[in-house]
């Protein structure tokens, strides 16, 4: 699934050419990839057509772009995830269709160019919706957006579909003392509460195996067990590999993410834990282990990563 780093690949190629744009047509292939927009195919395309972006913005692995709809008071965004398998490419209109896409938005960018973007969705476990903005809980920004759209109204509030969900490690306005005040009241696996994103968004499997081979801790310690000293030390690996992760395009595994021009990310020369089972550990020789963990798997090394009591 793709995780913090490929959402924030994709944001960053959305942005400097919808930014500005205007949605002039929309094509609904298949109503499944709607099935969080509560209006149905019919008023998400009447409520995007003719509508402008003015953005795009990610919080964890939510992708957001406000959006100025004519007549409308509401301010509104159309939100992407990108679930399992979902890509959002940027392709011109003659381009030749890629497969399996569900949803093509028809744009004309600042410069008066033709523009697709297209919503590409395997497992069709990915979505898109018209979701309603209101203001952050913190009143700071909703979320990563490099600055675009500085003092706008739109700057400091978030889609309701992902109100609950807290920062990411990457964003300016992260709380690191909320985090490891988090970690000292739960008793869970520390990856448990990595992968919690009402603690902190944007990990998953990949990059919570990462951090915790960095940290030499192992998946199922306890939160709580860590001393403050530790649980710093592993925020800063999260915070390290991910930066890395973005710098490097995310990781590919298959052909399931893809960056907004179809290209694959090459993190995956980076991993040392996820996906090395059998391999030798970078900094003992022992070999990685996999083991079966809430219906996924955990790679650490049992020699690095002792469960300590």
């Amino acid at each position: 699934m793709p995780e913090l780093p490929e959402v924030e690949t994709v944001r960053a190629g959305l942005a400097p050419a919808l930014t500005n744009a205007t949605i002039t047509a929309v094509d609904v292939l298949d109503v499944r990839s709607l099935k969080r927009h509560p209006g149905g195919p019919k008023d998400f395309a009447q409520t995007l057509i003719g509508s402008k972006v003015l953005g795009v913005v990610r919080r964890g692995k939510f992708l957001w772009l406000p959006l100025e709809v004519k007549g409308e008071k509401r301010s509104l965004a159309l939100v992407g995830h990108l679930g399992m398998s979902g890509q959002m490419l940027l392709r011109r209109p003659t381009d030749p269709e890629d497969k399996l896409t569900r949803v093509v938005i028809h744009l004309i960018t600042t410069k008066g160019k033709p523009m697709e973007f297209r919503f590409i969705d395997q497992r069709i476990f990915g979505s898109l919706a018209i979701d309603e903005l209101q203001p952050t809980a913190d009143g700071k920004p909703g979320g990563y957006s490099a600055g675009v759209g500085k003092g706008k109204s739109w700057q400091n509030q978030i889609p309701m579909q992902a109100a609950h969900i807290t920062r990411d490690p990457l964003d300016v306005d992260f709380d690191e003392d909320f985090v490891l005040a988090k970690f000292q009241k739960k008793n869970s696996g520390i990856k448990r509460v990595l992968l919690d994103q009402q603690t902190l968004s944007g990990i998953g499997n990949i990059y919570a195996d990462e951090a915790l081979w960095r940290a030499k801790l192992h998946y199922d310690q306890p939160a709580a067990s860590l001393k403050p000293a530790k649980a710093k030390e592993l925020l800063a690996h999260v915070r390290d590999i991910l930066a890395k992760a973005v710098s490097e395009g995310g990781t590919s595994f298959d052909e399931q993410y893809k960056n907004v021009n179809g290209e694959s990310g090459y993190f995956a020369v980076s991993l040392n834990a996820y996906g090395m089972t059998g391999l030798p550990c970078a900094r003992c020789g022992r070999p990685i282990k996999r083991e079966n963990w809430m219906n996924r798997g955990s790679h650490f090394c049992p020699n690095c990563q002792k469960l300590k009591a």
